[in-house]
């Protein structure tokens, strides 16, 4: 069982909801991330994604955006991507990574190349934007071979059809995009949330997560009633962008430990 299985099923004999914290490797800078991933983890995070950078990426909204250029600046790469994970690793061997990003990358690398790098470094997981399960048939062959999970967005707008095909392709949980827009974006509808959630899982057997738009301990909470787990990404980077560096980690981590306390309410009223 992978890490990031084991912290679900944790997760659910505890009556828990996992919390998945986005940040964008490099965003501030490098050394600035690992500090960040450890925040994370303090505030409560149970899975960390952490971003590869990418020069033209689709789903991001202008704040992803803006983070992405920030690191590239920095000289930040997908090999250097991997060294922060690696640099994490030596503190912290539990928390499950989930790199999240764009084929082209991973491409240039080469596939393989690319999976067996990322279970060295202590990757867990892999979400690509870009690649639907019938396009990345040889991609899911290495990830799976390098004893990764590889998760697959799901959006509003998703068939039946397609729960089936990330189901079969995809391990780990899988990912709703609540928003028919960009990250950051604007309001969700929890009412179609509400509906899509339970066909999602019973045709998948995996959680589910949801993520774009969730701003607040209100709304995590909101839907971490309906969601195995509550991904937010935008808000923190927004946290980032406008702390002063040397006290990003720590309001980071009061922002992050805020959507814990009301995620575990839940499990309160959960257990009562």
């Amino acid at each position: 069982m992978s890490r990031i299985q084991s912290t679900f099923k944790r997760l659910q004999a505890e009556g828990r909801k996992a919390l998945i914290p986005f940040i964008t490797a490099g965003d501030p800078d490098g050394e600035s991330t690992v500090s960040l991933m450890h925040s994370l983890v303090a505030g409560g995070a149970d899975i960390i994604e952490l971003g590869v950078p990418f020069s033209d990426p689709m789903a991001d909204g202008p704040i992803i955006q803006r983070a992405s250029e920030r690191a590239l600046a920095g000289g930040m790469s997908l090999t250097r991507v991997l060294g922060i994970v690696s640099a994490f690793r030596t503190e912290n061997s539990t928390t499950p990574i989930v790199l999240m990003g764009y084929a082209n990358p991973i491409e240039a690398k080469g596939l393989t190349a690319f999976a067996d790098a990322a279970r060295q470094a202590g990757v867990d997981g892999v979400l690509v934007v870009d690649y639907p399960p019938e396009e990345c048939v040889e991609f899911t062959a290495c990830i799976r071979a390098a004893g990764l999970d590889q998760i697959f967005l799901l959006a509003p707008t998703s068939s039946e059809q397609r729960f089936r095909d990330v189901a079969q392709a995809g391990s780990g949980y899988l990912y709703y995009v609540s928003l028919k827009g960009v990250t950051g974006a604007a309001q969700l509808d929890f009412d179609e949330i509400a509906s899509r959630i339970p066909r999602i899982r019973a045709v998948s057997g995996m959680p589910v997560g949801v993520g774009f738009g969730i701003r607040d301990a209100e709304t995590a909470k909101r839907v971490g009633t309906m969601a195995d787990a509550v991904v937010i990404g935008s808000r923190i980077i927004q946290e980032i962008e406008a702390s002063p560096r040397e006290l990003a980690c720590a309001n980071v981590e009061t922002f992050i430990r805020e959507i814990r306390v009301a995620l575990d309410e839940l499990a309160g009223a959960h257990h009562s």
